[in-house]
């Protein structure tokens, strides 16, 4: 299945396949471009070998290739608002996360990785930086002396999550 996100660099192959091979004019034709059903037919031919056997079934009702290229850039409009939507949810979820008093670092790393992966899966990477500063700010009290030293004695631009965590579950094992 064409994901929102591959879908960009898959229309501009199309395009540049059905371009070299003269026949992009059946998907936006010009003045003079006249009706044509061997290259409609040949450009029908090109998208159904470039896409995945789940979608040639959602648009064989398509008879020209304007129509099968009009109905995936449609598709892929609509799942681009979905994905947009289910990142800003994501995003509201990473800024009202925060750690419970009685949570363990290993828990609430898996909550913030877990949030970390979806943003992935949808294209969105979220920094190491931003994520090392929310874990410092969201912390309970009983990390504070911790999250203050590694403020003063640390360059949080050029620390990495791993060694956040490292340091916030060393000093978590000593409480213990």
């Amino acid at each position: 299945m064409l994901k929102p996100s591959n879908y960009s660099s898959w229309a501009i192959r199309m395009q540049i396949i059905l371009e070299a091979n003269g026949l992009w004019e059946m998907i936006e034709p010009l003045e003079t471009t006249q009706s044509d059903n061997k290259k409609d037919k040949t450009a029908i031919a090109f998208l159904y070998q470039a896409l995945p056997k789940e979608q040639l079934l959602q648009i064989t009702k398509h008879k020209t290739a304007k129509a099968i290229w009009d109905a995936l850039k449609t598709r892929h409009i609509g799942e681009q608002r979905v994905q947009q939507a289910r990142l800003q949810t994501l995003k509201s979820d990473f800024e009202m996360l925060h750690m419970k008093e009685d949570e363990t670092i290993d828990t609430f790393t898996g909550k913030l990785t877990t949030l970390v992966n979806k943003a992935a899966s949808l294209g969105h990477t979220i920094e190491d930086q931003t994520l090392i500063r929310k874990l410092l700010n969201v912390v309970p009290d009983r990390y504070l002396q911790i999250v203050a030293s590694i403020e003063q004695y640390s360059d949080l631009s050029e620390m990495t999550m791993e060694e956040a965590i490292g340091r916030l579950k060393t000093y978590e094992e000593r409480m213990t």
